[in-house]
């Protein structure tokens, strides 16, 4: 071994490792082993080659079944896996490459299925492994057995055996053939084993009484099973303990014989006649035929009486008759017979001795009449019956068909055989050959109009004037079942045949039914918008095209700035005329005037400024300046060129707005230019400043008269038909016949009013307007097509309600309707006012049924003579027998059914026979006793009922002794006493009916629903009698209900003010927000709408800022050229250094500067300086330099120019000014040019478009939700971020490729939508106090948005009304009696009682009236089958028995810390043994238990308990969770100490031993131990009392001994009240640690007071005076703005 291993390892460490012996053999070994490894080199030189195989490949054939064939690839291969030649590899054994195979096609899967076996035992993991697994397994037992601690169980597997067989026969088929239709169920799966469960007992009851009353006899006690053992577990113990007893001793002899009655045997039938007949000896052969001669004999008179044929007929019907009723046949054969049994006497000791031992006067009937028992028979099955389902649809339901076979033999007795099922049914198809099914789908009418109102809240003033409302809104449809292809009604076109269908009940469509309500959208109109007036227009011809026009007229127009809804028609006036005089209609117009030229080619002096001009027509656009050939050309205007000595003057302002439109009586228009000196002339020789008057100018302006005059148009009126215009032959038709509200079906004139209009007076004749702006009075439009309405045809009449006419004389209703499907439109057809029917149901319905009829009984039949003739009264015909009669079953009407009809019923069949009694010569005989008679009044008088005696009983002494026979019995009559009470909750609030109104087309329409108001609440009543049992509430006078009215508070909504104004945009150049609010006024309640969210998705922007505030935010966009400054002329200089001579000097200059608005006419009104742009503004004052004569004065400087783009330092921008006064001699002018360097963000800026974030959704002002818009704004952005006027941008061509305007949607505020409340549903409770009638109602449309939601009330109860509980009741078994006999088989009885109750179950009920429960039938508990009597064994003296079987135990789950396992849940019920005589014990009978499975179980855990030490001991007992006391379920290996000992003994006074198995001392002494440890003595321990509240004695603790929880504190041995011992020393006699703590600590506290006491007494020092800082803080109140503070 060593060398074989080492052969494989290393040379090195072998060296290394072995000894030098070994070393030399080793190195031996390869020369011996050289000429073994050639040969076997030469013998494997040749290879060796194998056959491999591929996959078997899909069967292959042409038809289905098992003529098919399928191959697979066959090669040779080397092992090491590469393919070599074929030749290689033994031809011989080269596995086949084709084989047969069977096809499988579709159809075979009806034909072959997966066959599964049942799972086999679970077996552990384990044992399952190869390889020693058995021995691991047994290892791993052994280890968890020596654990002794099984927490949750093994893991297992467990196998099943799976095959494909045929379903016809179960012949094993391939599996292959079932692979091909479903994968191969799996063969194993995991599984658990358990941990072994011991069986569970209960604790032994009370010891029985003595078996015997002297003697010696046995006392028993007995426990039951109460869980089985499981998995292995241990056996259950005995279930019974015996003790003797000796009551006391016998006087007499004890009795050592009893009569024993033996069971009945079985049922045998009698001998025939003819057997019991046979001749005797000694009787004449010819006795049985004299006797037969005699009975012939009497037939033939008694035929020769009945010769009438009344009497033939009356006698045949009754024959006919008695044969109905007769339970012949071969079905009902019901033989009477007779069984026997035995008696016998037998010894205490079981041993069976002779009759005559057991003295008693008279022996029990030994015989019995009985039925033979007979088994049901059944009939062999009938042919399947048609398939339920006609018609052929491969995706629709399978139908049924059914099977039956009849009853050949019925159940005969008690113990026969029940009937098994007569009925089997199984789905089936019918085949492609049978016609489709008729195919039902949804239809739904058309929308309803779409409604906005429906969405508006409580508080929306819109709600009163509901005209314009548009935007989202909602609109609901009626959906009905209908056939598809049914065909079409004759009266409908093809197109409108498909929304024309009969209505069916909806129960016949499958499937989600469409959608009854949907949001929808009305546009919103959008209002005209209109730009600004331009400014008054030259004075021009009324049509310059029309060389006769001669009016003038001025205008002035404005442009429509949006697309109006219903284009331009309801759009204001868009020109506006003035009358004016000399009108023309093209005119010079004056750009600009050249530069001032001096007269006669001098340099300076007066001089003409020649006029540039550019032609124009009265529309202001440039045209060919010939067409100006006949208007005045502008005259050359006269300047002044100042010399150097002449007074130097500004150039003209710009003409101001002229102050007026208009001129009229009143008001004139004036405009107003100005100049200023720039210098003073010399003292001699120049031009003279002139005087200030001089330096302004004012001039007319707008001096038309103020007479504006517009055309006014009046709506378009409605589209009439133009006879004139003709129309297509099949338009209208198609038109009408789409029913599109768009269509057009023919084209028709339209008309509106036209009239002049003079503005601030009202209408004037038409001349006063231009005529030729005159807008239309007529236009051509399109006339819609009529819609006629569409109704469906009506659907069939609803069923007749089944009633069986139980006493209901009101005459059933059926109905049919009709639906609108289309609403008319355009003047079409109106729908018909009926759309619904009634009519009586035209005769009543019976309720299909079957009951059972019960026959009279026949003549009672007894034992046969030969068996009771040794009995008494054998002489005559008397005594117990048995009798029958016919059972048949009958429909609800009377009429004969098959008898199998009733076998399916829930009632059983009615008794075929029963006991019965042949009177004897000697017994009396009685009528039954009759009714009582009526009470006058309740608790008055008595009643009485009375019986006969009939026939020789008459006559009979015996039989007239009233005491024995009472012929007559009285009783009071009844004393009923009813009060009624309330019982249970109030119901819910319940409206009346009808408070659901409902709009149009079936639409449940918001704020139209009734669910708030007075309604009314129940509960109900009980009527108790006098005995406080329960009966109808109609002895108590009551409809079973207390009314009473109750509030549903109706739902508030959110309730917000209205809309503040809009603020101004934030920012007057670029975007900025306008904000407006609402005041929360009141918050909702009762479920009304909620206030606005925060932050709505795609809504507008809405937030609460601040308590009870909700603001709106939206997007603004300002021109930045709104607000412009404006600056006035300056100001004359004001000199401050004068030169007095030359009129010159430094000086200042002031002029005022207003930011004012804009308009189209130019700056007009002043506003607020902040609204216009500071970088802007110009300056207000200015110190310069007057220029003296003969310097050179030069203009105001120009602007700068722009800066070249892009900006850089390299590049500047000048700007200029020009001279307006030369320089004298040998004077200059300054330089008329200034340049500056471009900086980046200073005086140079690069600019860019930036666009916005999209706004929130904006509605129009008349819609609710639904398509908005939404926006984003453009702003032109300098560099340096500051927003600029747009036009900078587009200046610079800059790119704009985004879109600025989108659709968007607002979700709507939808309510809550919810169904009609359903039916009430029958009651809850068939009976008792707990009944209640249901209704619910479903949410048929969720809410959406801020919509009302829905209420938490989906379902409404109210009571029903009381009915007494009644049912039958078994009393208690008696006890077993053996009639006539000591022991033996005996019968036991019982009765059923009647009871009633309220059905809470927490009461048993009171017995009353058994007609109470005459309509219950039979049954109790729900068992059918009614026993009230049963076999039972009365055990003899001496014998030992089982008892009765216990109750079955509750259902217990297996389970591990409260977690199910899985495994199921099991209950179990046991018999114990009794025993009465010591001497039999050992022939007693075996203990019996049985377990069955069980639903609904519960987890039971076991644990030890434990009771207080009572000196070395103490009680241990197993408890169930439920508390429980049991034997077994609580494992052995943790079972806690019951007994404790020290070893040696304890025997020092006042010494124990302690639970660690030491000896120590009672409470109050401690322990003096020696060196070793042992207890030497225990002494008295120094007690320091501490009394503690609600004490009266002293607490003491020790720190030894700590308290027992498990006994009471007054029954703690050695210890009054609560005392606490303190023990300062040890078990060694030295103080503990704890002492020398407390010493440390008293120490320390000394310390502590005399410090505190030297630092009391102590003379302070003086206190040094302090600077305080008397300013006091403000004290801060935080507030939130919460008005509820």
């Amino acid at each position: 071994m060593g060398l074989a291993g080492g052969g494989k390892g290393t040379p090195g460490v072998l060296s290394g490792a072995l000894p030098l012996p070994w070393r030399f053999w080793l190195l031996l070994l390869p020369l011996v082993s050289v000429p073994e490894i050639e040969a076997q080199t030469a013998e494997d030189a040749k290879p060796l080659y194998i056959w491999q195989t591929g996959p078997w490949g899909r069967c292959m054939g042409s038809e289905c079944g098992p003529g098919g064939s399928q191959s697979r690839a066959v090669w040779c291969a080397h092992p090491e896996g590469w393919t070599t030649l074929h030749t290689n590899c033994e031809h011989a054994a080269r596995p086949r490459n084709q084989q047969g195979c069977f096809r499988v096609c579709d159809w075979h899967k009806d034909m072959y299925d997966w066959q599964l076996g049942a799972w086999n035992r679970c077996v552990p993991v384990a044992m399952r492994s190869g390889g020693g697994g058995t021995q691991r397994y047994a290892a791993a037992a052994a280890a968890a057995a020596a654990a002794g601690v099984c927490t949750r169980g093994e893991e297992g597997l467990q196998t099943r055996e799976v095959a494909c067989v045929q379903k016809a026969d179960a012949a094993p088929a391939e599996d292959a053939i079932c692979e091909y239709f479903e994968p191969k169920p799996r063969l194993e799966q995991a599984c658990l084993i358990p941990c072994p469960r011991d069986c569970v007992v209960s604790e032994f009851g009370p010891w029985t009484s003595c078996s015997k009353t002297c003697g010696t006899g046995l006392q028993n006690r007995i426990r039951c099973v109460l869980a089985p053992p499981l998995f292995g577990g241990a056996a259950c113990p005995n279930l019974t303990e015996f003790q003797t007893c000796q009551p006391g001793l016998c006087e007499g002899e004890e009795s050592l014989y009893s009569l024993r009655l033996g069971p009945w045997g079985p049922c045998g039938v009698p001998l025939p006649r003819q057997a019991r007949q046979a001749p005797r000896e000694g009787d004449s052969p010819d006795r049985g035929k004299r006797i037969r001669e005699k009975a012939r004999e009497r037939l033939r008179l008694e035929k020769g009486k009945a010769k009438d044929p009344e009497t033939r007929e009356l006698l045949k019907k009754k024959r006919t008759k008695n044969r109905q009723n007769r339970p012949g046949g071969k079905s009902w054969d019901i033989q009477m017979g007779y069984r026997t049994r035995e008696v016998t006497c037998v010894h205490k000791s079981g041993d069976t001795e002779a009759l005559s031992l057991c003295s008693q006067d008279s022996l029990p009937v030994t015989y019995q009449a009985c039925v033979v028992t007979r088994d049901c028979e059944v009939g062999g099955w009938s042919e399947w019956s048609a398939c339920s389902q006609r018609c052929y649809d491969p995706n629709g339901p399978r139908g049924q068909r059914v099977r039956t076979r009849r009853v050949s033999q019925f159940t005969v007795g008690r113990d026969g055989a029940a009937c098994p099922g007569l009925e089997e049914t199984e789905a089936c198809s019918p085949g492609e050959e049978a016609p489709p099914c008729t195919v039902y789908s949804w239809k739904a009418t058309g929308w309803s109009e779409c409604r906005v109102d429906a969405l508006l809240s409580q508080q929306d003033r819109r709600r009163g004037n509901q005209t314009g409302l548009c935007g989202g809104g909602i609109q609901g449809r009626e959906v009905y079942c209908v056939q598809a292809g049914a065909d079409t009604p004759s009266n409908l076109s093809a197109l409108r045949s498909r929304e024309a269908l009969r209505p069916v009940d909806s129960d016949l469509c499958l499937g989600v039914p469409p959608n009854t309500t949907q949001l929808c959208q009305i546009a919103c109109p959008v209002e005209c918008e209109v730009s600004a007036w331009s400014a008054w227009g030259p004075c021009t011809l009324e049509g310059c095209q029309d060389p006769t026009a001669k009016k003038g007229f001025k205008l002035r127009k404005r442009r429509i700035t949006n697309e109006p809804t219903g284009g331009t028609g309801n759009c204001p006036h868009l020109v506006e005329a003035i009358p004016c005089e000399e009108p023309s209609c093209y005119d010079w117009l004056l750009v600009k005037l050249e530069e001032c030229l001096p007269d006669n080619d001098k340099e300076c002096g007066p001089g003409t400024q020649i006029p540039q001009v550019q032609c124009v027509n009265s529309d202001g656009d440039f045209v060919e300046r010939q067409l100006c050939r006949d208007a005045i050309l502008p005259m050359p205007a006269i300047c002044e060129v100042p010399c150097p000595k002449d007074c130097a003057l500004s150039p003209w302002t710009s003409w101001s707005l002229c102050s007026n439109t208009c001129s009229g009586k009143n008001t004139e228009g004036r405009q107003m230019r100005a100049r200023s000196i720039l210098a003073y002339n010399a003292g001699e020789g120049g031009l003279q400043c002139p005087n200030a008057s001089s330096l302004q100018e004012v001039r007319s302006c707008n001096e038309h008269p103020c007479t504006v005059y517009h055309w006014q148009t009046g709506p378009w009126g409605q589209c009439i038909e133009d006879a004139s215009i003709p129309t297509g032959a099949n338009g209208s038709s198609a038109g009408r016949a789409r029913g599109s509200e768009d269509a057009a079906c023919s084209v028709g004139m339209q008309t509106r009013k036209v009239i002049c209009v003079r503005v601030n007076v009202g209408q004037v004749p038409p001349k006063k307007c231009p005529e030729s702006l005159r807008p239309d009075t007529v236009r051509p439009c399109l006339l819609p097509c009529r819609r006629d309405c569409i109704v469906t045809p009506y659907s069939d009449w609803s069923p007749c309600p089944p009633t069986c006419q139980a006493g209901g004389k009101s005459k059933q209703q059926q109905g049919r309707r009709r639906l609108v499907v289309q609403l008319p439109a355009n003047g079409g057809q109106d729908c018909p006012e009926l759309l619904s029917q009634e009519r009586e149901c035209e005769g009543p319905s019976v309720c299909q049924g079957y009951r059972w009829k019960t026959h009279k009984w026949r003549r009672c039949q007894l034992v046969p003579w030969a068996v009771r003739q040794d009995s008494p009264g054998v002489q005559e015909a008397c005594g117990p027998g048995l009798q029958a009669r016919a059972v048949s079953c009958r429909k609800q009407d009377g009429a004969q059914a098959d008898i199998e009809e009733c076998l399916k019923l829930d009632s059983p069949m009615p008794d075929l026979t029963q006991p019965c009694q042949n009177p004897c010569q000697e017994d009396c005989q009685l009528t039954a006793w009759s009714k009582f008679s009526s009470c006058t009044a309740d608790c008055v008088g008595v009643r009485t009922r009375k019986r006969l005696l009939v026939g020789k009983s008459k006559k009979r002494e015996q039989c007239r002794v009233n005491q024995l026979y009472p012929l007559t019995e009285t009783q009071y009559c009844p004393c009923n006493k009813y009060n009624a009470q309330p019982v249970g909750d109030w119901s819910d609030c319940i409206l009346p009916e009808g408070g659901r109104a409902e709009g149009q087309l079936g639409m449940k329409v918001q704020g139209d629903i009734k669910e708030c108001g007075q309604g009314y609440r129940y509960q109900a009543m009980v009527c108790y009698d006098q005995d406080d049992r329960l009966v109808e509430t109609s002895r108590c006078n009551s409809h079973g209900y207390i009314e009473e009215a109750c509030i549903i508070p109706c739902p508030s909504d959110c309730k917000l003010s209205e809309w503040s104004n809009w603020s101004r945009c934030s920012k007057s150049c670029g975007s900025g927000v306008k904000v407006r609010s609402k005041w929360l006024r009141e918050k909702p309640y009762n479920g009304g709408r909620p206030c606005p969210k925060l932050d709505h998705v795609n809504q507008v922007k809405r937030c609460v800022c601040a308590p009870r505030q909700v603001y709106e935010v939206v997007p603004c966009l300002s021109d930045c050229g709104q607000y412009v400054w404006l600056a006035e002329p300056w100001s004359v200089w004001k000199v401050s250094n004068v030169d007095l001579k030359e009129n010159c000097g430094e000086g200042v200059q002031t002029r005022k500067v207003r930011c004012m608005l804009n308009t189209i006419d130019g700056p007009s009104d002043q506003v607020e300086d902040y609204l216009c742009d500071p970088e802007e503004m110009s300056l207000g004052a200015r110190d310069s330099r007057l220029p003296c004569p003969e310097d050179c004065v030069l203009s105001d400087w120009g602007r700068w120019s722009s800066c070249p783009l892009p900006c850089s330092g390299n590049r500047t921008r000048e700007r200029s000014a020009r001279p307006l006064r030369r320089p004298g001699q040998d004077r200059v002018c300054p330089e008329a040019r200034e340049t500056e360097a471009c900086r980046y963000n200073s005086n140079c800026f690069h600019y860019s478009y930036n666009i916005t974030d999209w706004s929130t959704c904006q509605l129009s002002e008349r819609a609710v939700c639904g398509v908005g818009v939404k926006t984003r704004m453009l702003d032109c952005v300098r560099s340096d971020g500051k927003s600029v006027d747009l036009k900078l941008c587009k200046e610079l061509g800059l790119e704009r490729k985004w879109q600025m305007n989108a659709s968007c949607v607002v979700e709507c505020p939808v309510n809550c939508q919810l169904s009609d409340w359903s039916l009430w549903s029958e009651c809850s409770h068939s009976c008792g106090l707990a009944g209640k009638l249901w209704r619910r109602r479903t949410v048929m449309q969720a809410p959406q948005g801020d919509g009302r939601p829905c209420p938490p009330q989906m379902e409404q109860w109210k009571p029903c009304p009381v009915k007494p509980c009644y049912r039958w009741r078994y009393s208690p078994w008696s006890q077993c009696s053996s009639e006539g006999a000591r022991c033996g088989d005996g019968l036991r009885f019982r009765n059923v009682t009647c009871f009633v109750s309220d059905g809470s179950g927490r009461e048993a009920g009171s017995p009353v009236d058994e007609g109470l429960c005459g309509d219950l039938g039979q049954g109790v508990d729900g068992d059918r089958l009614v026993v009230l009597e049963e076999g039972c064994t009365v055990p003899c003296p001496g014998e030992c028995y089982l008892t009765d079987w216990t109750a079955w135990s509750p259902c217990q789950l297996n389970c591990i810390a409260g977690a199910d396992l899985g495994l199921g849940a099991v209950q179990v019920r046991s018999r114990a043994v009794v025993a009465q005589e010591p001497e039999n014990l050992l022939a007693c009978p075996e203990q019996e238990w049985e377990a069955r499975p069980c639903t609904e179980g519960q987890c039971l855990e076991y644990k030890w308990m434990t009771g207080p030490w009572r000196s070395s001991s103490r009680q241990v007992w197993c408890q169930r969770t439920d508390g429980l006391n049991v034997t077994g379920g609580c494992p052995l290996t943790t079972k806690p100490m019951s007994d404790r000992s020290c070893d040696p003994p304890c025997k020092k006074p006042r010494s124990i031993c302690t639970e660690a198995g030491q000896c120590g001392c009672e409470d109050g002494y401690t322990e003096v131990m020696t060196s070793d440890g042992v207890l030497d003595q225990c002494t008295v321990i120094p007690v320091l009392e501490i009394p503690t509240a609600g004490d009266s004695k002293t607490d003491v603790k020790t720190i030894r001994a700590p308290f027992d929880p498990t006994l009471p504190a007054g029954h703690a041995p050695g210890r009054a009240g609560r005392t606490w011992f303190l023990q300062p020393f040890g078990p060694d006699g030295k103080l503990k640690t704890w002492v020398y703590g407390v010493a440390a600590g008293v120490f320390v506290l000394l310390v502590f007071i005399v410090s505190m006491t030297y630092l009391a007494c102590k003379k302070p020092k003086k206190p040094q005076r302090r600077q305080m800082n008397n300013r006091l803080k403000p004290l801060t109140l935080a507030y939130d703005g919460d008005a509820d503070m």
